[in-house]
């Protein structure tokens, strides 16, 4: 028997935005959260969650927090999100102050009984979704996943994103006799990198495909540089493609395509198609054997390690005086090319190809 998977739902601050006192009592107070509509509403639709609203009213039922203030809001809440199709399989509210240190406030999993343990759900495929750090807790206790609005850039529309098609994140670990290398990706990341290969001006262009095409990058490489550079930056390019193939997954969704940029002096650009077929078109030169401590010949080799094992092409041209410039522009524009690539429309959730795969 396939087991069901759950999300467990805060209320304030999740489904509707808290107010300044933190009680929604009054009808004017109800105010939907940005998104919220049309992505609950998809997922509810298009995918096989159980919906579990889970909320910490403090005092409902005391002379401070009246039931009878709380029910018409919080009918008209459960009201208004039916009418978009959005329905919960089950409510589950908890009155306790935080003072009363009750096992059935959030974190605590007191009211979760019927949940955890039972081997009808999958509690590790699950998520909570709210707004706050006890929502988090929560999910470590009930030992799940946590998505947690306003944190790290989360939206609805990114939530729907994650449920629908995972989360794009992958890691590789290659060992050979001349490498040890590590690399991990979040192709929905922020541009956070954490990169080592014992070359500084790597690390430099590396650290360009993080930050501009918005991704978080770990890179870190162990390589035989008393020898030479070359296995450090080959291998660090094919573990890269790989990692990079890697959080792609099926590529659904994706825009697949993604171009261009000028720096300075110089004019530099990258087309790029994640389209399964791996090929390097290289139209640059460089003056110059070493930039920093990274010899220029590496430069294609980089290039044509990282197309072949990410399987996508690449058609790589640059113009200008300074070398610097010129590698620096060639990794900036890979790097917008990847962020306009990987970028992904679940309202669209189609391979794009006339051929059905990539």
């Amino acid at each position: 028997m396939k087991q069901q998977r759950i999300l467990f739902i805060d209320r304030d601050g999740t489904l509707v935005e808290e107010p300044e006192d933190e009680q929604v009592d009054a009808l004017e107070k109800v105010k939907f959260v940005k998104g919220v509509f049309r992505n609950l509403g998809f997922i509810r639709e298009q995918l096989d969650f159980r919906f579990v609203m889970v909320s910490n009213q403090d005092g409902l039922g005391t002379p401070s927090f009246p039931t009878e203030t709380f029910l018409p809001a919080h009918n008209f809440i459960l009201n208004t999100l039916e009418g978009e199709g959005i329905t919960f399989d089950d409510i589950l509210i908890d009155c306790h102050f935080p003072d009363d240190n009750h096992p059935d406030r959030k974190p605590g999993v007191g009211m979760l009984g019927g949940y955890i343990g039972n081997p009808a759900y999958d509690i590790a495929g699950s998520y909570v979704i709210g707004d706050r750090e006890t929502d988090r807790r929560l999910a470590e206790n009930i030992g799940c996943k946590a998505l947690i609005l306003g944190q790290d850039g989360m939206t609805w529309d990114k939530i729907s994103e994650i449920l629908f098609s995972g989360e794009r994140v992958a890691e590789i670990k290659r060992t050979t006799k001349e490498t040890d290398i590590y690399v991990k990706i979040n192709l929905d990341g922020h541009g956070q990198c954490d990169i080592s290969t014992g070359l500084g001006f790597f690390d430099h262009m590396l650290e360009q495909i993080g930050r501009h095409g918005m991704v978080d990058l770990t890179v870190n490489t162990r390589g035989d540089l008393h020898v030479d550079e070359h296995h450090t930056i080959e291998d660090t390019a094919i573990a890269l493609g790989e990692c990079i193939l890697k959080a792609l997954g099926d590529k659904r969704g994706i825009e697949r395509y993604g171009y261009s940029l000028p720096m300075d002096d110089c004019l530099c650009s990258v087309a790029l198609d994640f389209g399964g077929r791996p090929w390097l078109v290289w139209d640059a030169e460089f003056k110059r054997d070493m930039i920093g401590d990274m010899p220029t010949e590496m430069f294609f080799h980089f290039f044509k390690s990282l197309s072949d094992s990410a399987r996508m092409n690449l058609n790589v041209s640059a113009r200008g005086g300074n070398e610097h410039h010129k590698i620096e522009g060639i990794f900036k524009a890979l790097a917008r090319s990847i962020k306009m690539a990987v970028r992904r429309d679940i309202y669209h959730y189609e391979l794009p190809s006339t051929k059905d795969m990539l």
